[in-house]
């Protein structure tokens, strides 16, 4: 018989302090990161543009977009960019990547095309790292902002299948116990 996990317990925000844990996400790195803020402000326009483009060239990410104000979308996306550089990493940092997530949810977006998404993040966070004082350490910070935000979304699309199977079958203990095959 399988056993309850305690992870299973950890609930909305309180993600956070689970994942920076397991993620070693240090004061060093949230300085680097916070002293990169203004070259990322530099970039951000670029980033979008690369961002947009290549949703643009693919007909699935496409039909997403059609009708929609490009520029409230490329000033949203680039805010999410910049927080990556702003330094707090908080409960409220998590609250709004999770919205994020279940927006992408409620708008039928499957996980596959955001999380694709972010080669192109990590690119210009990358070059964004180059003009620090510590490039390597810095770019190491990067990857653990960008893996938190990419743990946060699969955390909203898997919330919202466990919520979906918990209302068929009653309570969450079975709903995990079937996700895992175990009915």
């Amino acid at each position: 018989m399988a056993q309850d996990r305690q992870s299973w317990a950890i609930k909305d925000e309180a993600i956070y302090e689970d994942l920076v844990q397991l993620m070693n996400l240090t004061s060093e790195d949230i300085n680097l990161l916070k002293e990169l803020y203004p070259e990322a402000e530099k970039r951000v326009r670029e980033m979008t543009d690369d961002f947009y483009s290549r949703l643009f060239a693919h007909e699935m990410t496409k039909e997403y977009f059609e009708g929609k104000d490009m520029e409230y979308l490329h000033k949203m996306i680039g805010n999410w960019f910049l927080d990556l550089f702003r330094g707090n990493y908080d409960q409220d940092y998590v609250k709004q990547r999770l919205r994020i997530g279940h927006i992408h949810v409620k708008i039928g977006l499957p996980v596959r095309y955001p999380l694709a998404m972010i080669d192109i993040i990590n690119a210009h966070g990358e070059k964004i790292a180059e003009t620090g004082s510590n490039p390597e350490k810095a770019k190491e910070a990067v990857q653990k902002v960008t893996a938190l935000d990419i743990a946060i979304f699969n955390q909203a699309y898997e919330d919202n299948q466990l919520n979906h199977l918990v209302e068929l079958v009653g309570n969450e203990r079975l709903a995990r116990r079937l996700l895992q095959g175990l009915g």
